[in-house]
This record gives structure tokens, C-alpha cells and sequence, in this order.
């Protein structure tokens, strides 16, 4: 193994920039974390680097890709982290990763369960811990909440974790080639609601708090509930992808009908479009994507619109027809020959040709339900 003396960069670097991992760190935040690390404070970074086999360079490439700041040589590690880096850097000896992939799994843990503990802290933790007798503190309650919780709370994690890893290897192993798996072929959707900076300088901070997490909450389920994965969510905008184009055009539409039958809401616009895609640390990119931003950025309030890709994969999918006087022609033709007619579930009406920023000249398409 490499040397571990310190290097000119790195968590052994400087001075603690987090006062908490100093020495004069309070007293119940110390007890906290060794209940939920499981391990008392007992190593320098550069302590931890050498128990754990490993260079100081790479102990520190990992610890900032988990999202903490550089602590200078303050005795704030533990066994816990000396385990954490030995088995990173025990899967790039084994070739099982390679270094640069092992500090993207560190960014992509570390970046997904810092929003899930910040969310759990902010929003579930504080109304929990408001004390339940008068005279008792807030710090007196903190301690054997958590205690109980953090059993239930980590299988809980653990059991999501592997049912999302599933599906997620599903979809990998059903992909037709290897190019494919990195170079996907999605149907991408933006739902944007309208008028949203208008509202937050209207609406009191706490007002548009709910407000946001309604919207967010409604999107998250019938994203999930009608077969699509919610990419992210950017307050007033959600990102969502599906793998075909009929499940993205159906959670477009459920989304603008639900939120116009709420009166607390304000208008939703969506924009869908279908192409190949660049995945990557959970997040989605390229042309097709833009495309999709740019599309919601122009449709009609409490209206879908989709490029001609999408528009195409659903005629050829037999979701919507051609056109209104094909979809005539065929309802006749079956009413002759007594059969029934097409179930089409979308309508598609082209609209103006326009020049999109950076894209160039793009004929969307407003969708809507049959009938």
C-alpha cells in the first residue's frame, strides 16, 4: 500500500471546519453519534487512513465524496469509518471496481442519504421531539426517540434500498444490448407549475412550504403508482422518466387532471419527450431531455405537449392514431365489417412550428385524452 502520511489536501489537511468534531463538542450531539455509529470517536484522519490500508489521498477522495468537510487532525473518526474505507478500497483491489467508480458509489450514497436524513431531521424528527410534559427539554426527549427508532428506521432503508436495486437490475438486464444500458431510449417528462414565482412573493414561507410538498407528494405517487420513476423534484418541477411512451403520456395527463380538480393548486403545464438518454448517478441528460424542459417551457396552461418522437411511438404503438379523419375512417370501416374499432386512448394535435433555443425548429404536439 501507498504511504499514508498526509498529503497537502484532504480531511487531515486543516483545521476542523465543522465545530462539532472538535474536542469541546456538545455533550448529548457526542452521545447521539455514538448511538447511531455504534462506535466511539477514536481515530485522526490519518489514523483511520492507515488502519484502514489505505492512502490518505484516497481516504480523503472518499470522505468528500460522502459529502463531509475536511476535519483537520481532530480525533473525531471511528470504527465505523475505518470499516466503511476498508471495504471501498477492498472492492477496487479485487478489481470488482475500479477507483474512480468506488468514489462514485461514496458521491451517489452519500449525496441520496444526506437529503433522506436532512428530510428526517427537519420534517419528522423536530415535530417528534417537541417534549411531551412541560419542564422537560427538547434534549431530554432526543436521546431515547432516536434510540428507538434507529433499528426500525435502518431495516426500513435497507428493505427499500434492495427493492429499488431490483427493479433497477430488472430494467438493466431487460435493456436489448449493452449500449443500451447507458444509452437509454426514454420518454421524458417535465411537470411545471405555473406561476410560481408570482406565488412565492404572495404566499408566507410556511404556506408555500406546504404548498410545494402537496405538489411534490401527489407527483411522487402517481408517478409511481402508473409505472414511471420520478427523477427528481425542483420544487415548483418535477422530473420524471418512463420507458415507454404511452405510461409518460398517461402520468402527464393524470397529473394535470388532478391538480385542476384541486382548488389549492395552481395550473400545471407538462411538456413529454422520447429519445435517447444519458443516465447516469440516477439523473438523466441530453438532447432529450432539454427538449422536454423547452416543451414545458411553451405548452398551454393545464395542457401536454410532446415532441414528434413521442408523438410518433404512440401512433406506432397503436395509443393514438394518426389522425382524427385515419381514426374516422377505421371507426367506419369496423361498424361495416362489425368488429369493434380501435381503443385509441390519446389524441394528438399538431401545433405551430417554432424555433426552440438551442434546438432549432421543433413541431410539438398537444396531447390529450380520446374522447
Amino acid at each position: 500500500m501507498e504511504s499514508s502520511h498526509p498529503g497537502p489536501e484532504g480531511p487531515g489537511s486543516e483545521k476542523p471546519d465543522d465545530p462539532e468534531l472538535g474536542e469541546d463538542s456538545n455533550p448529548l450531539a457526542l452521545r447521539l453519534e455514538q448511538l447511531i455509529l455504534g462506535a466511539d470517536r477514536r481515530y485522526t484522519p490519518f489514523q483511520a487512513a492507515r488502519s484502514a490500508g489505505v492512502s490518505m489521498e484516497l481516504a480523503s477522495r472518499f470522505w468528500r465524496a460522502m459529502g463531509f468537510p475536511d476535519i483537520g487532525q481532530a480525533k473525531a473518526l471511528t470504527e465505523a469509518d475505518v470499516l466503511a474505507l476498508r471495504r471501498l478500497a477492498g472492492l477496487v483491489e479485487a478489481g470488482l471496481l475500479s477507483e474512480a467508480m468506488a468514489v462514485q458509489v461514496a458521491r451517489s450514497t452519500g449525496q441520496t442519504t444526506a437529503r433522506l436524513a436532512e428530510w428526517q431531521i427537519d420534517s419528522f424528527l423536530e415535530g417528534l421531539t417537541e417534549p411531551p410534559e412541560p419542564g422537560m427539554t427538547r434534549t431530554e426527549v432526543t436521546y431515547p426517540l432516536v434510540e428507538l427508532l434507529l433499528p426500525e428506521l435502518e431495516e426500513f432503508l435497507v428493505y427499500v434500498w434492495r427493492r429499488q436495486l431490483a427493479a433497477a437490475t430488472g430494467r438493466v438486464v431487460q435493456a436489448a444490448d449493452d449500449e443500451e444500458m447507458v444509452d437509454r431510449r426514454l420518454a421524458v417528462g417535465f411537470a411545471d407549475l405555473v406561476g410560481f414565482t408570482r406565488l412565492t412573493r404572495r404566499m408566507e414561507e410556511e404556506e408555500l412550504g406546504e404548498l410545494v410538498e402537496a405538489f411534490e407528494t401527489t407527483a411522487a405517487d402517481l408517478v409511481a403508482a402508473h409505472g414511471g420513476r420520478l427523477i427528481k423534484t425542483l420544487g415548483d418541477e418535477v422530473l420524471y422518466a418512463a420507458d415507454d411512451a404511452g405510461t409518460a403520456a398517461e402520468i402527464a395527463l393524470r397529473l394535470i387532471e388532478t391538480m385542476a380538480n384541486d382548488e389549492t393548486m395552481p395550473e400545471l403545464r407538462v411538456g413529454i419527450a422520447f429519445g435517447t438518454v444519458t443516465t447516469r448517478m440516477g439523473d438523466v441528460f441530453g438532447t432529450t431531455v432539454n427538449l422536454a424542459s423547452r416543451l414545458t417551457s411553451i405548452a398551454p396552461r393545464d395542457a401536454v405537449l410532446v415532441d414528434g418522437a413521442l408523438a410518433e411511438e404512440l401512433v406506432r404503438t397503436g395509443d393514438a392514431p394518426a389522425s382524427e379523419t385515419e381514426a374516422a375512417a377505421l371507426a367506419e370501416k369496423a361498424e361495416k365489417e362489425g368488429e369493434e374499432p380501435p381503443a385509441y386512448r390519446f389524441a394528438l394535435q399538431p401545433m405551430w412550428q417554432r424555433p426552440v433555443r438551442g434546438l432549432g425548429i421543433v413541431e410539438p404536439w398537444l396531447l390529450a385524452r380520446r374522447g
